[in-house]
């Protein structure tokens, strides 16, 4: 320090850390910085300051004094690097919102990228939630260049660890926030993030915030993301410390990591909007007439209740609930006459089974056999909508749950049918993840060998695509079986398409050696092992002891031991050694029982060696049968002879004995494996036969209920009919009533006038004239009753004859009235002016003279005439008024 400054070296360094000289401040950053660099692990005394008290770095970090804050930072991403987890976890929550604040806005490139690099350090210690959580409220700060630099971090972090360690939903909520901002550099800053996040969602996460964008900032992100889409799929550049610890405790060995690089370039999926999204609850935006309107009996009603409940399925996401009467209606109108309405309700049940996903696979049966039916129509627009309805509901469920409306559907009578059914199979064979098992294979390459015997092309060509997909799957040896029978032709068809399909199950093989790897390392496979290991390496020694018997003198005792241990790990030139070595030592000494004990004070050495592996306790049997076969070998067969059969007598029982016992266990283990997987396949085949009976009930009660509800409403139409019907016929009655009443009346009425003019136009005895009344029919006053009683004999008999339609032209004389019988005139009808009234009242009827007719006077018989006439006329009006009336009513006599 110079001259005249108090030395500060001496103050603890929390003290230091604290100084109110930026100078000291720096000194003690740049000290500590040191400190850590120097501790051997995280425990060092040196971070305990620091994690006793995690608010010192906040102001380091956000030092007044820049050089200071750029030491400061740089102190706080070496203690991060060094300090472990409970450092970061401790200081998090202390330094984030400093960093983004002061940091990230700073104007020296080496805070700024020390900043950003504490980030990362940050995430990488522990988990990306609680930092991106600290940085978002940095989006709604005042300053436009902290808004900016938080959205650069965001995009590095992005950038360095992709979408799935550190979760997008946060981020991409607050974007439309951020491109609405006024100042350009936040919103080129806001476009450069959802680039970045278009390289890990792709169109995925479109829904999250695209609706929200202005049309010029949608079409300049579209121009962004044309440049990208060629790329291949980003990776994470930079792993977690778990990744790091996962990586290093188990390294893989060449097989395994060849497979694992294999298993690491599936690994990059696309997220979906489904993944991004939040739950809707859409049940209670759905219209309360939905219902009534889905059963109108208009189309349009239909189709537009439809097009409401479609406006409301189409999120990304749907919460669950109880969906069953909406599916119910959909399935209905996939038998709707109208193709429009089938067309919507498939899109419908599209768009709800997206959004709900697996939650969806409990209305598959409800839906399913009624849109395959509907498979029939040749539209080709409501054929696509239909598949891509059937494709959700599959990505809903698993390709085992839909095989079996699969293939009652592949042996439909309508062509249409099958080959959109056979179509629908290869998509569920494209996309499914899990592979058929066996009986399913099976089935379906039965399934595709009868339609290769189709008549038509495309289903020839359909069975031969079904037959390489398969193929695909499971591969080439495993499908080779199947084809069998096939003629070249189509084997090459079937080829062809094998190599131009693409699936996404796993290959079938990689499950497989699961089984047997998991089989050698149990524990009667390990005995049995060992067991096996000794005679073998006895039969290798026992060969390899004939040479050697030239070479006696170089080799030593010493190498012996050693060489057992080679035997025992299966080498072959070990094995060999020990044959040459082994017959020597045995040579030497003098004794049958020495060479025997020898091979037993040689066994220590074994053990430092076995300390590798765990199977060490069998293996020092092997050297003894080997070397005293050696030993029996290189000498007499007298002695020897007794000695290894005492020797191979007692070795063999007691791991014989153990593997019996163990062997026993193992096969009822395997016995009892067997049963429960027969047992389950059982199970499972009778779930599948419960499940299909289950679902031709459910399908034959909702015919039943149909047929119900139709014959319901037809008797209440037929009903309604019947009363109709009655109410016409009682009208009809009345109507009739009252016309007959008429017509009575009418009747009377004419009789009346006809009586009168009869009454009028005939003479009688009487003297006096016939006077007119007020109806203008003119009446005879005379009492004599005789004249009376023919007149009206005359007139009923006249009426009724009118009435039914005979004319009374040609009456006998003897009909009428005496008047007309006796009376003088010549025409037979008497007049008022003829000589009816000369004749005396006192004289009967039939008794008047010709004489007496020509006795009265001219002016009445002038009267008389008129009225006559006007009688006439008067009774044709009331005749004419009748029959129009009649005519009117429909009472026509024929």
């Amino acid at each position: 320090m110079a001259d005249g400054e108090p030395d500060y070296s001496t103050l603890p360094l929390t003290d230091r850390w604290v100084h109110k000289v930026w100078k000291v401040r720096k000194g003690a950053y740049e000290e500590a910085s040191k400190q850590f660099e120097l501790t051997p692990d995280e425990h060092h005394p040196a971070f305990r300051p620091f994690n006793q008290d995690p608010g010192l770095w906040k102001g380091a970090v956000a030092d007044s004094n820049v050089a200071a804050q750029t030491d400061g930072i740089a102190a706080f991403c070496t203690f991060l690097k060094f300090g472990g987890k409970e450092g970061c976890i401790r200081s998090r929550g202390q330094v984030v919102t400093p960093i983004v604040e002061k940091g990230l806005v700073s104007t020296r490139p080496t805070t700024k990228a020390s900043s950003v690099e504490a980030l990362l350090l940050l995430i990488e210690l522990d988990t990306a939630g609680p930092i991106i959580e600290d940085i978002l409220p940095a989006i709604s700060a005042k300053q436009p260049k902290v808004i900016a630099a938080a959205l650069a971090a965001l995009t590095t972090i992005f950038h360095n660890y992709g979408c799935k360690v550190a979760d997008p939903k946060p981020v991409l909520k607050i974007l439309p926030k951020a491109f609405g901002h006024a100042d350009k550099n936040v919103r080129a800053e806001a476009t450069n993030l959802a680039v970045e996040f278009y390289r890990w969602l792709r169109d995925a996460m479109k829904p999250m915030f695209w609706g929200d964008l202005k049309p010029t900032q949608q079409s300049d992100l579209e121009a962004q993301f044309e440049k990208i889409k060629a790329e291949p799929p980003p990776k994470q550049e930079r792993l977690l410390r778990s990744q790091q610890a996962a990586m290093a405790r188990a390294p893989p060995p060449g097989a395994e990591e060849d497979e694992a690089d294999e298993d690491g370039d599936d690994e990059p999926v696309e997220v979906d909007a489904f993944d991004l999204a939040e739950p809707q609850d859409v049940l209670s935006k759905v219209p309360a007439n939905f219902h009534e309107n889905l059963a109108s009996s208009k189309w349009k009603d239909r189709k537009e209740a439809l097009e409401a409940l479609h406006a409301v399925l189409n999120v990304p996401r749907i919460k669950d609930g109880d969906f069953g009467e909406i599916n119910r209606g959909l399935a209905k109108c996939m038998k709707d006459a109208n193709v429009a309405v089938v067309t919507q309700a498939a899109q419908c049940i599209e768009v709800l089974a997206k959004g709900l996903r697996k939650s969806y696979g409990k209305y598959r049966s409800v839906v399913m056999t009624p849109i395959m039916e509907r498979l029939k129509e040749k539209k080709q627009t409501v054929a696509d909508a239909l598949g891509a309805a059937l494709d959700q509901v599959f990505q809903a469920t698993n390709l085992s749950e839909c095989l079996e409306d699969i293939f009652s559907f592949l042996g439909h009578k309508n062509p249409q049918v099958k080959e959109g059914t056979m179509k629908f199979l290869i998509r569920c064979l494209r996309t499914t993840r899990d592979p058929p098992s066996k009986p399913e294979v099976a089935a379906i390459v039965e399934a595709a060998k009868k339609l290769l015997a189709e008549s038509s092309e495309g289903l020839r060509s359909g069975g031969a695509e079904v037959l390489g997909t398969v193929m695909k799957i499971i591969g080439e040896r495993a499908m080779n079986p199947h084809l069998e029978g096939l003629d070249d032709i189509r084997k090459n068809k079937i080829k062809e398409y094998f190599e131009k399909a693409e699936v996404k199950a796993k290959d079938k093989p990689k499950p497989a050696p699961a089984p047997v790897a998991r089989g050698p390392p149990g524990g009667p496979k390990k005995i049995v092992g060992g067991a096996k290991k000794a005679p073998g390496a006895a039969k290798k020694a026992a060969p390899a002891a004939a040479p050697p018997v030239s070479e006696p003198a170089p080799p030593t005792p010493q190498p012996a031991s050693r060489v057992a241990p080679g035997s025992k790990l299966g080498m072959p030139k070990p094995s060999g050694l020990s044959g040459l070595k082994a017959p020597q030592r045995r040579i030497g000494p003098p004794g049958i029982a020495s060479p025997r004990r020898a091979p037993a004070a040689a066994a220590p050495p074994p053990p430092p060696i076995e300390d590798e592996e765990p199977p060490v306790a069998s293996p020092p049997s092997k050297p003894r049968i080997g070397l005293g076969r050696g030993g029996l070998a290189g000498r007499s067969l007298a002695k020897p002879a007794a000695a290894p059969a005492a020797v191979s007598a007692p070795s063999p029982p007691p791991s014989s004995g153990l593997t019996a016992m163990e062997r026993a266990e193992l096969e009822e283990l395997r016995a009892a494996n067997e049963r429960l997987i027969k047992q389950l396949d059982e199970m499972k085949h009778e779930r599948s036969k419960f499940m299909s009976e289950v679902q031709e009930l459910k399908n034959q009660n909702a015919g039943l209920i149909e047929d119900h509800t139709r014959d319901v409403l037809s008797i209440k139409a037929k009903e309604t009919q019947l009363v109709r019907a009655r109410s016409d016929a009682e009208a009809a009655e009345q109507v009739n009533e009252r016309l007959r009443r008429e017509l009575e009346r009418l009747k009377r009425a004419l009789s009346r006038a006809e009586g009168l003019g009869v009454s009028g136009g005939m003479g009688s005895p009487g003297v006096t004239s016939p006077t007119p009344d007020d109806m203008g029919i003119y009446r005879d006053g005379t009492n004599y009753s005789g004249a009376r009683t023919n007149r009206m004999s005359f007139n009923s008999t006249l009426s009724e004859e009118k009435e039914n339609g005979d004319v009374p032209h040609n009456y006998p004389r003897s009909k009428l009235s005496p008047e007309l019988r006796y009376g003088s005139g010549s025409s037979g009808r008497g007049s008022p002016a003829r000589g009816f009234r000369s004749a005396p009242i006192e004289e009967g009827p039939g008794h008047n003279t010709g004489s007496g007719a020509s006795s009265t006077t001219g002016g009445p018989g002038s009267n008389g005439v008129e009225s006559w006439k006007r009688a006439a006329e008067v009774t044709s009006q009331l005749k004419a008024r009748i029959e129009q009336m009649k005519a009117k009513q429909g009472f026509t006599r024929p």
